[in-house]
């Protein structure tokens, strides 16, 4: 019995040492999110992320069916709403997602398609802490654009480039490229008052 007590004490001792190590590493290094994070931090986050999601959402189908309608909504949705952080293709190598940490998943990889329908829909609804993936629309399980987004996700891994083309077309606009679009259009119709090529047609 002595010996037990011995070598669980040692087993403890030894737990104890490496966070203090892993702590005094962290501290030096920072909390930055530029830096690559170690692999008891990246092992640590995917338990807590894993286990944030309420278990009822593991089994949870989507109620929404799967049709080329629905994909074009959801696509459309997915364009507007998560291309900044995501990208059109779900590869997540942005200008935002590189910028962040954890950096947004590759979601046409294995680890976000195997995801149930329920925690895909979990994390669209309720976001994840401690990263910058935010929680959209309101609570309860009857949000249909949502549940559309989950049917674009599982489209992600065919999606073609006549669809990331239209999707372009569909991303969120900054001020000035609005105002740029708006001088150009004026100018093509002739109206030399609002817009003239030579300076205001391209922005250096």
């Amino acid at each position: 019995m002595k010996r037990i007590v011995l070598i669980v004490s040692a087993g403890l001792l030894l737990v104890v040492i490496g966070c203090v190590l892993y702590a005094s590493r962290m501290i030096h290094r920072g909390f930055s999110t530029r830096t690559e994070p170690m692999q008891m931090e990246k092992a640590l986050a995917t338990a807590i992320r894993g286990r944030a999601i309420p278990s009822r959402y593991k089994t949870m189908k989507n109620p929404v069916a799967t049709t080329p309608e629905v994909i074009h909504e959801g696509m459309a949705h997915w364009a507007d709403h998560c291309t900044a952080c995501h990208a059109n293709n779900g590869r997540g190598d942005t200008m935002y997602g590189r910028a962040m940490y954890p950096r947004p998943p590759d979601m046409r990889q294995r680890d976000s398609q195997e995801m149930s329908d329920g925690e895909l829909y979990y994390t669209i609804k309720n976001g994840v802490r401690l990263s910058g993936m935010p929680a959209f629309g309101d609570p309860g399980d009857e949000d249909v654009d949502s549940w559309k987004l989950v049917v674009f996700i599982r489209h992600l891994p065919q999606l073609t480039g006549a669809e990331e083309t239209e999707m372009q077309r569909l991303n969120p606009k900054s001020p000035d490229e609005i105002q740029e679009e708006k001088e150009e259009e004026d100018f093509l119709k002739g109206d030399t008052k609002s817009a003239t090529p030579a300076t205001k047609m391209h922005h250096h």
